[in-house]
C-alpha cells in the first residue's frame, strides 16, 4: 500500500523480483529518492546460497540490517553472521558475497548509498537465473550485467 502525504509516499518503489528462490523487494530506488538512497528487502530462504559470484563496487556502501533468521555475509575473507537487529555496513572496494546456512529463512534490508545500483541490475540477473532452469547460471552473462551495473565479480 502506497500512502502518500504532500509529495512523500511510503514504499514509493514497491516492486518485487524474483532471482531464483531469492526474493527482492525494492522499497526506494534512486528514482524515488533523487539517487541518494536505494532500499530493498531481500528474502533467502533456508540453506541457499548466492548464485551470483563474490563481487565489489567502487561506487557506493551497502548496508545489511537483519530482519529475521541470518546471512553469512564474508567480507574481504571474514564471515560475519548477520541477524536480527544487527547491521553491516560493506565499504566501497571489498569483495564479498553472502549465503543462508541456517535452516530458517532470513530477511534483511539492503541499504545502497548512493543509489548507484537498482532494480535493473536485478531484473537482468532475474533473466539469467530463469534461463539457467534450476542449473547454474550462465557465469559470463551474469558477469557482463554485473560490470554493466558497477558490480565487478571477483577473481
Amino acid at each position: 500500500m502506497t500512502l502518500k502525504t504532500g509529495g512523500a509516499r511510503v514504499n514509493p518503489s514497491e516492486e518485487t523480483i524474483r532471482l531464483g528462490p531469492l526474493v527482492v523487494r525494492f522499497l526506494v530506488t534512486g528514482d524515488d529518492a533523487n539517487g541518494s538512497v536505494a532500499a530493498f528487502e531481500l528474502l533467502v530462504p533456508a540453506g541457499e546460497r548466492l548464485a551470483a559470484p563474490a563481487h565489489s563496487h567502487d561506487h557506493y556502501e551497502e548496508t545489511i540490517y537483519g530482519i529475521e533468521g541470518a546471512l553469512s555475509w564474508t567480507v574481504d575473507g571474514t564471515r560475519i553472521e548477520v541477524g536480527p537487529g544487527q547491521a553491516l555496513t560493506i565499504p566501497r572496494g571489498a569483495i564479498h558475497r553472502f549465503d543462508n546456512n541456517g535452516n530458517r529463512d532470513a530477511k534483511a534490508l539492503c541499504v545502497i548509498t548512493p543509489a548507484a545500483i537498482g532494480p535493473e541490475y536485478f531484473r537482468e540477473s532475474a533473466e539469467v537465473i530463469e534461463a539457467a532452469a534450476g542449473g547454474p547460471p550462465d557465469r559470463a552473462k551474469m558477469a557482463e550485467i554485473m560490470l554493466r551495473h558497477g558490480l565487478r565479480p571477483a577473481p
